[in-house]
């Protein structure tokens, strides 16, 4: 619950609470449309991992809330104004607690970045329907990926909103992309959009990804560590030849 503290003209304080934004269950606005989160395993891995990646980036912000495959409304009342973006970062939430959908006139804001990974088959709703909507409301940067090479060129765009119409993003000499938003680098690796941290010049890691890192580190750590041993026991084997012989040396010169 949120509570709301004010004080009134007599001096005293007013004290009221009301549910965390989109926690509620509401039959006007429903939570799921039915559709899975991807058409494809490229579509499902990609957009789990911009989801993954991101809140692992804004792990430590409390205003900044990650949302992936959840249904957007914009308008009060209407719940056919409504469209559903693979990925969101929202900044400016009073909260990052789990949301049952994200409805700009309890959050007060809109999304400042969306995400949509794109196929043939929703391009006209990606390039034409969505951007539009998306315009209208205020977010500032738009980012299209088709991590199967279906029909974009290049397979990752971005664009940013300037007087309420979307401007495309001009690539480095490399292809990538730099989101002032996230202030992060995007980049194709494969079927991924990876983000790209600029002070290190390296991708993001997911946990999943971090937690493969380690156990490899580990293991690496461990195969040094037999070989260590190894070597260890070689040069005692060697150590305890060489004394023999000597020792049947001096024997033999008795």
């Amino acid at each position: 619950m949120f509570l709301g503290i004010c004080i009134r003209e007599d001096g005293l304080i007013s004290i009221s609470t009301r549910p965390l934004p989109g926690t509620t269950r509401d039959p006007l606005y429903p939570d799921s449309d039915g559709e899975p989160i991807g058409e494809t395993d490229y579509h499902v891995v990609a957009t789990i991992h911009l989801l993954a990646a991101l809140r692992q980036w804004y792990r430590q912000r409390e205003d900044v809330y990650v949302a992936g495959d959840m249904l957007l409304y914009y308008e009060e009342g209407n719940p056919r104004a409504c469209r559903g973006p693979d990925v969101m970062v929202c900044k400016g939430v009073q909260g990052k607690h789990r949301r049952r959908s994200f409805r700009t006139w309890e959050e007060g804001i809109a999304p400042s970045v969306i995400f949509e990974v794109t196929s043939r088959k929703t391009r006209r709703e990606d390039e034409e329907e969505k951007p539009r909507v998306y315009a209208g409301l205020g977010v500032k940067e738009l980012y299209l990926f088709d991590p199967e090479g279906e029909y974009l060129r290049p397979r990752l765009k971005g664009f940013r909103l300037a007087a309420g119409q979307y401007q495309a993003v001009a690539a480095d000499a490399e292809g990538k992309l730099f989101s002032p938003e996230l202030g992060l680098g995007l980049a194709v690796e494969k079927d991924l959009s990876r983000l790209i941290d600029p002070a290190t010049c390296l991708p993001l890691q997911t946990d999943e990804e971090k937690d493969e890192a380690l156990r490899r580190a580990a293991g690496e750590a461990n195969e040094a560590r037999r070989e260590a041993e190894l070597e260890r026991q070689r040069s005692a084997m060697l150590e305890a030849e060489l004394a023999r012989l000597r020792a049947a040396r001096s024997s033999d010169e008795s």
